[in-house]
């Protein structure tokens, strides 16, 4: 019977995020469980789409014997703190020393950690790894936003990503890891690999794979993976890290070099004709309340504005309120905007209790230049304590914890506010309150993609809106410090010259 290790490790890294991300950030609780560790893993991780989750259960089914070491996880925010890091990873290390000797390593990863002290965050932790374990089978999950780097490559048998933006594919894609784990086992020895990184960087907003070319690209993925491949992955990256090996990879594994290399050199061919296709419009904020305002005159279903510089999901606060202003502003009456975090607006509606009006300053606690609260007299609609079961298909069964929520009006705009941030990508999130999603004219959501997973269907017209944020939508604005010379910041869009880039 396989002894194999488990843990995760997660965190997406905004390098231009205003916050950072310390130790009681993983500690906490959100649309995933708190710092888990030993048998807590077990327990937390049942039946969520995650891919320790996934990993878990097939390595149950085929009877394995698991020693579940630590789970980490916080919301994407700027850099990790070393604090943070070296706490989490000793402990990971420490578990791993005391289990020895064993059969293989699972990690359940994230892939675009940068901390305060290493750029390359996966790539450390998984060296510090590969050094204590030796050559035994060492296989980890990866976001299909993972920046994967050289390092990460070099000291794992196996990486495997997600295939699908939003997330739906999340627990299946650590039933893949554990499978490959299988395969590692079973063949005594370590896999092919081929490794190919692109030259251009692939805006966030475009990498749906609801939409084209990511549909037809990872369609085209999986017809190329058979069984002389034994793992292919497409990762398209997470443009706003500022590290050397920022952007989209290709990568696969098997038992032929040139087989395996053959067909990563004919994906990166088939993303590399495709490439105009990740672009799409923005909106600004004051022509997407307009528009949204004329078409829910008509429209028998909500207009959807993302408002993606501002999505948490990408390592921004969620408190701006350049929308929300501009909702009241032109009286879109029965629009919803959310999630707006907000900590003390939502402890002042508690206290005040429902049905009560009261002066508040909204949004903007982040600090960002530019950025100022929004000062208005809001109606208490309703209140709940942010305790709620995710029932859409990315957050799938995720038991949220987002601590006080309440509803405010404003001149017929509703306002969702909450404690902690978390991406609007889950109906719940709105209809724990009261709210009837499938009634309101225009919905305002702080995410760029996922909430495609559950809203999109509602939606008579989608709309991405670049309101001033951190998590900004076309890398050509983000003053890079330390990508690669020559990298382009966009798939059609300048060369990043290290030498005479003088933005920062």
């Amino acid at each position: 019977m396989p002894r194999i290790a488990i843990g995760g490790f997660h965190h997406e890294t905004n390098t231009f995020a205003p916050s950072t991300a310390g130790f009681d950030e993983f500690v906490a609780p959100d649309a995933w469980p708190g710092l888990s560790c030993e048998n807590l893993i077990i327990e937390n991780f049942q039946s969520i789409n995650i891919g320790i989750s996934g990993f878990i259960s097939t390595a149950k089914d085929a009877a394995w014997s698991l020693v579940p070491l630590i789970w980490a996880s916080a919301g994407p925010s700027g850099p990790v703190t070393e604090d943070a890091f070296e706490r989490i990873a000793g402990i990971l290390l420490d578990g791993l020393r005391a289990a020895l000797p064993l059969d293989g390593v699972y990690l359940c990863l994230h892939g675009a950690m940068v901390c305060a002290h290493i750029q390359d965050g996966e790539g450390e932790l998984l060296a510090r790894v590969r050094s204590l374990i030796g050559d035994i089978p060492l296989v980890a999950s990866l976001d299909l936003h993972a920046n994967v780097t050289q390092a990460m490559l070099d000291n794992t048998d196996a990486l495997v990503a997600y295939r699908t933006y939003p997330h739906l594919d999340m627990a299946e894609t650590g039933v893949r890891a554990a499978r490959l784990m299988q395969a590692r086992l079973v063949r005594g020895t370590p896999f092919v690999k081929a490794f190919h990184k692109l030259d251009f960087l692939i805006p966030l907003t475009w990498q749906c794979t609801l939409l084209e070319p990511g549909a037809s690209i990872y369609r085209r993925l999986g017809e190329l993976e058979n069984d002389a491949i034994a793992s292919l992955s497409f990762t398209p990256g997470f443009p706003p890290a500022d590290i050397r090996e920022c952007g989209p990879a290709i990568f696969a594994y098997g038992d032929d070099r040139n087989t395996v290399e053959t067909v990563v050199q004919t994906l990166a061919s088939d993303v590399e004709n495709r490439k105009d296709g990740f672009a799409g419009r923005l909106w600004s904020a004051q022509e997407a309340v307009a528009h949204a305002i004329e078409r829910a005159r008509s429209a028998k279903r909500p207009v959807i504005l993302a408002d993606t510089q501002d999505n948490p999901g990408g390592g921004a606060n969620s408190d701006t309120v350049w929308i929300l202003a501009e909702l009241v502003k032109q009286k879109a009456e029965g629009a919803v905007v959310g999630l707006l975090y907000d900590p003390p607006a939502a402890q002042a509606a508690h206290r005040a209790g429902q049905g009560a009006e009261l002066d508040i300053s909204l949004g903007a606690g982040s600090g960002l230049p530019g950025h100022a609260p929004f000062e208005t007299r809001v109606t208490v609609v309703s209140l709940s304590d942010g305790a709620f079961t995710a029932s859409g298909p990315f957050y799938d069964g995720s038991r949220m914890q987002l601590g006080p929520m309440a509803v405010l009006e404003i001149g017929g705009v509703r306002v969702v506010v909450t404690s902690r941030k978390q991406q609007a990508a889950d109906q719940a999130m709105f209809t724990h309150l009261g709210i009837e999603l499938a009634r309101q004219g225009i919905l305002v959501l702080k995410s760029s993609v996922h909430f495609r997973a559950d809203f999109q269907s509602l939606a008579d017209e989608v709309l991405v809106v670049a309101a001033p944020g951190p998590n900004v939508a076309d890398p050509a604005e983000l003053a890079y410090r330390n990508l690669r010379p020559g990298m382009l910041l966009g798939p059609n869009g300048p060369a990043f010259e290290q030498e005479s880039d003088a933005r920062a």
